[in-house]
């Protein structure tokens, strides 16, 4: 039935999502389903005890929240190792069941306040409170000082949209104040030069701190504001204080900045002020094509000092060979790291446990490793990644799509996990980036066979599709589904489901609360990972090679890797 009604163009999966086919149609036509080989597979035998176990274990105060470098990591490595292999899977890397991965621990102290001045007025803000700031170098000692500040818009250089916010203005030694998102997502649509209400990566921090690097720029401050950046300044603040792990730079490390960080949006405000300028005046005004930089005619100086640690972090990889094509891949991925020890709660709670964020994810590899085992061997091979560093920048997962262990043009695409919603059963499932690739027709059989429909991701301009593991590989070319746990919720709909939604951001997210609770319903959770096996065994059970859809931001990369290809794509 599923194979049928995929090949006569999706219609039947349509009448089930009607605005999700709507949603794909919108943002970039068909799902492909017509071309592709949709097998029918049988539901798995997922095991609730192996969920909640390995996320009680992973969240617990003993793994001390997960941090690479750590204690923490040392043990939930060997668990992962060990579940893995009892779970019926072979080691990743060879002999190994780990990918070595290089990183520098830079942990700030002794922060001075930041110190804005125009020589007659000076404003000083508290590092935490009203600011945040770190380093990507190796120094020991790092001093901005006097450095010019410039407004430039949203920092966004992009030729191929004939864009750039740094033309005409030379930024070297400068600090850039920036602000967060893109130019148009307070538009409702999805049309605009940045997608509309759709984050595109222009818009991630990430971006943004790199472009001013390579402009020269010796400081970055982004303006935080909570509705466009999606949290608020607690998750800043917790984020960007304590021990920060980045990749290891080698011998010829890209531009970096010396300071990159966060500002309070009325404390920027006040500095703007200061300047004779109105921040909400200059935002109107960076949002449209003729925007040029300005120049603050003020000074920022800061400084603190860091210690330095380096240390090898590891993905965990294990894999269950294909019977008919071993060398053809369906990955799996999710991230076992969390932030460690993070900003006390009022109680004395400095855990930052990460119960949700990603335990859950982690536990669905070993579930998802078990059901395929049982099942047996399907025609390609399922790999399952549990990739470190997620919440420094996604730094495991890109280590790996530049040091695949397994080709990249010969991984068929993936799925990636990462904070299952633990809040009963939905009758919808939330998926980021629909209409991006060709594997919306693999997930839209199996929303068909479990009887759930697909509900676009409510909120775009968060830009959650550039802000998980799967994006290291969709950049390399490789497509990848992420989907989330659903809206509507079977008590209460969607009004019940933003609500849990809300209240795990508002309370829980990044913060020491987000810990296990005995009373969950792991109901809703063993739905989503019962569609996460049903996808992972069609795309494993085809003979089809998913691409991009046209005129999507990958499929450049994806036609290039096959084009090149000897096997695979």
């Amino acid at each position: 039935m599923i194979k049928q009604a995929l090949k006569l163009g999706g219609l039947a999966a349509c009448a089930l999502a009607l605005t999700a086919c709507d949603a794909m149609s919108s943002l970039g036509g068909d799902a492909g389903a017509d071309a592709l080989d949709i097998p029918e597979v049988a539901a798995g035998e997922l095991s609730e005890e192996t969920m909640v176990d390995i996320t009680r274990t992973l969240s617990s105060d003993e793994f001390e929240g997960r941090m690479p470098g750590t204690k923490g990591e040392e043990l939930t490595v060997a668990l992962l190792t060990e579940r893995f292999e009892a779970a019926g899977l072979q080691p990743g890397n060879g002999e190994s069941w780990v990918q070595e991965v290089p990183l520098v621990e830079i942990t700030g102290k002794n922060f001075a306040p930041l110190t804005i001045t125009n020589g007659e007025t000076d404003l000083v803000y508290d590092f935490g409170s009203e600011w945040v700031g770190v380093t990507y170098r190796e120094d020991a000692q790092t001093q901005l000082a006097n450095s010019e500040m410039v407004f430039v818009g949203y920092g966004i250089n992009a030729p191929e949209r004939d864009w750039n916010d740094y033309e005409g203005v030379d930024v070297t030694g400068k600090t850039v104040v920036v602000l967060v998102n893109d130019p148009d997502y307070e538009t409702s649509g999805l049309e605009g030069k940045f997608n509309g209400r759709a984050m595109t990566f222009y818009g991630r921090w990430t971006y943004k701190y790199e472009e001013a690097a390579r402009q020269g720029a010796a400081g970055v401050l982004i303006v935080h504001d909570t509705e466009p950046a999606s949290y608020g300044w607690n998750v800043v603040e917790s984020s960007w204080s304590g021990p920060q792990a980045y990749p290891a730079r080698g011998d010829n490390p890209p531009p970096l900045t010396t300071m990159n960080g966060w500002i309070q949006k009325e404390a920027a405000r006040e500095l703007l002020a200061a300047a004779g300028q109105d921040l909400d005046a200059l935002t109107a005004a960076a949002k449209t094509e003729e925007f040029e930089a300005v120049e603050l005619g003020m000074s920022a100086s800061t400084s603190f000092e860091n210690d330095i640690r380096t240390f090898q972090s590891q993905n965990v990889i294990g894999i269950l060979p294909g019977s008919e094509a071993p060398g053809e891949y369906v990955i799996h991925t999710a991230h076992w790291d969390h932030l460690g020890r993070c900003k006390a709660a009022p109680d004395g709670d400095d855990i930052c446990n990460g119960a949700v964020d990603n335990a859950t994810g982690t536990a669905a590899l070993v579930a998802l490793a078990e059901a395929h085992a049982k099942a047996g061997a399907p025609k390609r091979s399922l790999v399952f990644l549990a990739v470190t560093a997620e919440e420094s920048g996604l730094l495991g997962a890109y280590y790996y799509a530049a040091n695949p262990v397994f080709p990249l043009d010969q991984t068929v695409g993936g799925i990636n996990m990462d904070a299952f919603q633990v809040a009963g059963p939905a009758k919808d499932v939330t998926v980021v980036g629909p209409g991006k690739s060709q594997l919306d027709a693999f997930m839209m059989g199996a929303l068909e066979a479990d009887g759930r429909t697909m509900t676009p991701n409510p909120n775009p301009e968060v830009g959650y599709y550039y802000r998980s593991d799967h994006f290291a590989f969709a950049k390399q070319g490789v497509p990848m589904l992420y989907i989330n746990g659903g809206q509507d919720l079977v008590e209460g709909g969607r009004d019940a489901g933003a609500a849990v939604s809300k209240d795990y951001r508002d309370n829980r997210y990044h913060g020491p609360k987000d810990e296990f609770n005995e009373e969950w319903d792991w109901s809703g959770v063993m739905s989503d990972l019962q569609l996460f096996y049903r996808i992972g065994r069609m795309m494993a059970e085809s003979s089809s090679w998913p691409n991009w859809n046209e005129g999507d931001e990958f499929k450049a990369a994806r036609d290039e890797s096959c084009a090149s290809a000897e096997t695979g794509c």
